[in-house]
């Protein structure tokens, strides 16, 4: 990922190859968006590759094409943004809206974690570790989102399992949360000297 700038009017990040999702709404009136929410997805379980999670999140996955499809594809969820593990970033939803993405969680001693948060899937599963091109891309929108949302901070970014430990596990071992955290940190000394260049 490069070359990415976020439109707060829109919502969109620029850069991210757009396919919308039907599943969302707006925000409560009056709520910040205050987190960022890490989750994995992979189509069938533990395959990479093809569109099935883009098209979960549209309604439009074929129960006939996987016989675990037939279990999921009357759900309705969302998320706002997907990382391939080529590191393409995919944006489903505005970032002013809000995703389907939390389900029954707790973040920060309050509930409906969809209202006040952004989600962020990763292509990839518990059991695997994630592509270091899902990392640099997931800092850079990281660093994006936090820059440009002044309620965002880099100390309310929770993995789903932390908002709804025992229902979920992702993302999961896999996940290398200081090769992420390393990454941000990097991020941001970019952005520092960018500025302190422009001066």
């Amino acid at each position: 990922m490069s070359q990415v700038d976020y439109d707060p009017e829109s919502g969109l990040v620029n850069g991210a190859r757009k396919v919308f999702s039907p599943n969302f709404d707006d925000r409560p009136q009056g709520v910040t968006i205050d987190a960022l929410i890490i989750h994995a997805i992979s189509l069938p379980p533990g395959e990479y590759g093809g569109k099935h999670v883009e098209k979960f999140f549209c309604n439009q996955l074929d129960s006939d094409a996987h016989p675990y499809f037939s279990e999921i594809a009357e759900i309705r969820v969302s998320s706002h943004f997907l990382i391939n593990r080529s590191g393409e970033l995919v944006q489903f939803v505005p970032v002013h809206k809000r995703a389907w993405h939390a389900g029954v969680s707790s973040c920060m001693g309050r509930q409906a974690v969809n209202d006040f948060s952004i989600g962020i899937e990763l292509e990839g599963c518990d059991d695997d570790g994630f592509e270091e091109a899902q990392y640099r891309a997931l800092a850079e929108l990281s660093g994006l989102l936090i820059a440009a949302i002044p309620s965002l901070s880099t100390k309310h970014i929770y993995g789903h399992e932390d908002i709804a430990p025992g229902r979920k596990t992702d993302p999961g071992p896999g996940f290398d949360w200081q090769n992420y955290r390393l990454a941000l940190l990097e991020q941001d000394i970019q952005i520092a000297a960018k500025e302190t260049e422009s001066l």
